[in-house]
């Protein structure tokens, strides 16, 4: 089984997974690690489904006057735009909701990216759902590159990579930061 294959049974049984164990949870633990107290500009996400939720994270952010970006998909490739926490400033587009605004040209001052996964290994690397935007996004972009998961979705495993598969940094759970080794 080639590495696509590996990587779409992967994530189709981390789906179902997650489906069967899903519970709500709060994300903010995340906002404890020391790479956010020195941060103004961050990356993020808004989360849908069973997701790790962002909505807190995002708020409190907001609140402490950090810049918020959020991405917008433009064909392949992920554009990033500031978001002032107004519901009224997004909207859906293919179940996602997307920030309304002009695209961040300068993303040379993000601190740090908030990154979505199904499942990280032991190294940093992450499955995420497939379209391959991150995976373009994270090489290009600065700042402490942390995912975020639910118990259980951090594994011992490696997961199947690409070359262009790209290691956080770190990742969260509700009550935990695992740091990787460089």
């Amino acid at each position: 089984m080639n590495t696509a294959d590996q990587k779409k049974a992967l994530r189709d049984r981390f789906r179902r997974e997650r489906r069967d164990r899903y519970t709500a949870a709060t994300f903010v633990y995340i906002l404890s690690a020391p790479e956010f107290s020195k941060a103004r500009c961050v990356t993020s996400y808004i989360s849908v489904g069973d997701e790790p939720s962002t909505h807190e994270i995002n708020q409190e952010l907001i609140s402490r006057g950090v810049t918020l970006l959020l991405p917008r998909v433009a064909g392949k490739a992920l554009q990033w735009v500031e978001w002032n926490g107004d519901p009224k400033n997004l909207k859906e587009t293919r179940k996602l909701l997307e920030p309304i605004g002009k695209e961040r040209d300068d993303l040379s001052d993000v601190d740090v990216m908030i990154v979505p996964a199904l499942h990280i290994d032991q190294d940093g690397y992450r499955i995420g759902q497939g379209g391959g935007y991150y995976d373009r996004t994270l090489p290009k972009m600065p700042g402490w590159k942390v995912g975020i998961v639910y118990p259980g979705e951090i594994t011992g495993d490696l997961l199947p990579r690409d070359e262009w598969d790209v290691r956080l940094a770190a990742a969260a759970t509700p009550d935990l930061i695992v740091r990787f080794a460089k």
